[in-house]
């Protein structure tokens, strides 16, 4: 069998597409999470984050679109989660989401420091778990459960669509 080496820019051209995007996990003492809620899509909330840029890397995208979203100059802080997401019926790519720490942040801070961009979002609020299944989609439902387990316990996870693929077949 006879192996053909293609150049750099021919190999890499017939890679698989796949994209990448950051969030940031602001959380207060009680365990609530800031979610904000975009001004386009279906109605269902996010957390603060985008896709990278050419040239970023993740840690930049999320201090950038932070900046972006919400007017916070934010220093992410460790990695909580990478959460794998496969090809979606609308022919999105594989994306790979970076999830940060965002830091604690109270709803009085919140209110002071919080400059939505309303192009991009139309509110934002801390919510408590019990509140991310009637405002999230179910993996982001399953990612928010597993970052905040990993903020608890000072670890990091690796999710398939929000799923711990050591103990469930996605």
């Amino acid at each position: 069998m006879r192996t053909t080496h293609l150049p750099p820019a021919d190999y890499y051209a017939s890679l698989p597409e796949q994209i990448a995007g950051a969030g940031a996990i602001f959380h207060d003492a009680a365990g609530r999470i800031l979610l904000v809620q975009p001004s386009y899509g279906d109605g269902t909330w996010e957390i603060p984050g985008g896709g990278l840029d050419g040239g970023e890397d993740p840690r930049q995208a999320v201090r950038r679109e932070v900046k972006e979203e919400l007017g916070i100059d934010l220093t992410p802080g460790r990695l909580l989660a990478v959460d794998w997401v496969p090809e979606q019926a609308d022919g999105r790519p594989p994306l790979a989401n970076y999830l940060f720490d965002g830091g604690l942040i109270t709803e009085h801070e919140a209110q002071k420091r919080i400059q939505l961009d309303h192009d991009e979002l139309t509110a934002w609020q801390l919510a408590s778990s019990d509140q991310w299944g009637t405002l999230l989609a179910p993996h982001m439902v399953r990612r928010l459960h597993a970052c905040s387990s990993a903020l608890a316990q000072g670890t990091a996870v690796y999710l398939h669509h929000g799923f711990d693929p050591t103990c469930h077949q996605t």
